[in-house]
């Protein structure tokens, strides 16, 4: 288990997927966000489109314990007759532990801190921020109107939530789950970089 893995889960407008980004860059790490849309389809039959949507439509019912999930093979979600969302998630756990296996590398989102939480060479960070700061940032750089981010923001955090419990049955963001919380409005984003790259000299 010589590859090093950062998770990152973040707050939608927080800066999570630039400071992914900037990392996998300069630590010369595989980067891997919307491409595990591909991947998991691939695996999985399913359209990418279908999985992209999982997040943002996922119930706060808990159907499946990750403790199944993590010992799920390449093929698992063929053996079953499970829901389709399901199997999309089972493909996409599979895809997230190939990936940490074969190369050090950078995952965002997907519940990628649980599925890999018992890798010793996995550091697992949550980026949040105000409100208001990513209400700006939605508003700045993709030119929606206050009305839009705000409704953008509210349904993609409550989404984003229920998928995470949905699958762990654990509180998304919660601090006991994570190496390394920040704040992006203290931090920035390369401060955020500088961060998390320091504690990565930690990681055994």
């Amino acid at each position: 288990m010589n590859n090093r893995v950062i998770t990152i889960s973040r707050q939608f407008g927080s800066g999570g997927r630039l400071i992914g980004q900037k990392l996998a860059e300069e630590m010369d790490m595989g980067y891997y966000d919307k491409v595990l849309l591909a991947l998991s389809a691939e695996k999985s039959g399913l359209s990418p489109d279908f999985i992209d949507r999982l997040e943002e439509q996922a119930s706060s019912s808990f159907l499946f314990n990750l403790s199944t999930a993590g010992q799920a093979s390449s093929n698992f979600f063929y053996q079953y007759d499970v829901p389709l969302n399901d199997k999309a998630f089972f493909a996409q756990a599979a895809v997230i532990k190939e990936l940490a296996e074969k190369e050090s590398c950078v995952i965002v989102g997907r519940c990628a801190d649980h599925i890999l939480r018992d890798r010793s060479n996995c550091l697992k960070v949550f980026i949040f921020a105000a409100k208001e700061t990513r209400m700006k940032r939605l508003i700045d750089e993709y030119g929606m109107s206050e009305k839009e981010a705000k409704t953008k923001l509210e349904k993609l955090d409550k989404g984003r939530a229920n998928y995470y419990k949905h699958y762990t049955g654990e509180s998304w963001g919660q601090v006991e789950n994570h190496d390394l919380c920040i704040n992006t409005d203290v931090s920035g984003i390369e401060g955020a970089v500088t961060l998390i790259k320091a504690m990565m000299k930690m990681v055994k």
